[in-house]
């Protein structure tokens, strides 16, 4: 799991709590695409001999972490946006859903569905 931010931290609290639950390992990084690109994509380096990942990327305000993720990594990414209110949805959701061709983000607005999916991915193992 990779945050852009530590004030991401309390929503994927809300997915680990869910992870432990479904008995997955997990790792969680504070990287910004925007403000230490370099460090997210060693973070990627580093993941990317590993077998059975699935990156989530929680990131609010302009996502560009997620894309960041997906562009350069061979991992499913899976985006699970914050947001604070109905307002920030509204403004922000686009940076999320709108990515560029051969960059494959799956978004899910809800914690526990976002876990789930992560589950059900891994069980898959087709990757």
């Amino acid at each position: 799991m990779i945050l852009g931010s530590e004030k991401d931290a309390t929503h994927a609290l809300q997915i680990t709590s869910k992870l432990k639950e479904f008995e997955i390992a997990h790792e969680t990084h504070i990287a910004s695409a925007h403000k230490s690109t370099r460090e997210v994509l060693v973070l990627l380096e580093n993941l990317e001999n590993e077998k059975h990942i699935v990156i989530v990327t929680i990131a609010g305000m302009s996502n560009a972490l997620s894309g960041v993720c997906a562009a350069n990594s061979r991992h499913p990414v899976v985006a699970c946006p914050p947001f604070a209110d109905k307002v920030d949805f509204m403004v922000n959701i686009n940076s999320t859903l709108q990515m560029p061709s051969k960059v494959p983000v799956l978004t899910i607005l809800n914690a526990e569905n976002c876990a789930l999916a992560c589950q059900r991915i891994l069980q898959a193992k087709v990757f």
